[in-house]
């Protein structure tokens, strides 16, 4: 996330500032926002009869608020945020993290490359959370960590509609990013069995 000039760029990047997200949880978890409905225990739950339908994803309206109670939260650290592809990244450009929308067996060789240098089979978690909150929330988080870990996501039953149905994230953190791509040239990427997988793949 940083600040950027109106109209700079706009072919090549997208920004969002608090009144341009439209979604409630999506300003929360960008960090615009820490304002929450005052029922959505009931909204992510059972919802209220006569009210409104819940979402059902928990199962009672007190586990959400036990679940509120040790989420993570976060302040935006930018008027803006800037989504970038990573070929149109610039040298002043200060990237938190990389996002990737992908298939199977591309997470199959992200996943493993992720853990190629950890000890702990853990490099990679998947926390139950928002579509925004996986792809933002998590990995700008992440990011500030000892030992950051990417970030499994976008099982948000919410958001599937709006990715390709055999798509899945796979957020990392910029820090661990860094020594994934540095690790790439000694890695299975280079043994038979993931050209068998990438064969595949094209």
């Amino acid at each position: 996330m940083h600040d950027r000039g109106a109209g700079q760029g706009a072919e090549r990047e997208a920004a969002f500032e608090a009144d341009s997200i439209g979604c409630a949880g999506g300003r929360r978890y960008t960090g615009f926002s820490r304002e929450i409905s005052p029922t959505f225990e009931y909204f992510l739950s059972c919802g209220i009869p006569g009210k409104f339908e819940g979402e059902r994803y928990k199962k009672s309206p007190e586990l959400v608020r036990e679940m509120m109670k040790i989420a993570p939260r976060f302040d935006a650290p930018a008027r803006s945020i800037v989504f970038k592809r990573f070929d149109a990244i610039e040298e002043t450009d200060d990237p938190v993290a990389v996002i990737f929308f992908a298939a199977p067996d591309v997470l199959s060789g992200l996943f493993t490359l992720a853990n190629y240098d950890e000890a702990e089979p853990n490099g990679v978690y998947c926390p139950f959370s928002a579509g925004c909150g996986s792809i933002v929330q998590y990995p700008y988080l992440e990011n500030g960590s000892d030992r950051p870990q990417a970030v499994l996501g976008m099982f948000d039953v919410s958001a599937r509609p709006y990715v390709p149905k055999e798509t899945l994230t796979f957020a990392v953190p910029m820090k661990k990013f860094i020594r994934m791509t540095g690790n790439m040239e000694e890695s299975f990427l280079i043994t038979r069995t993931w050209r068998k997988v990438k064969r595949r793949m094209a």
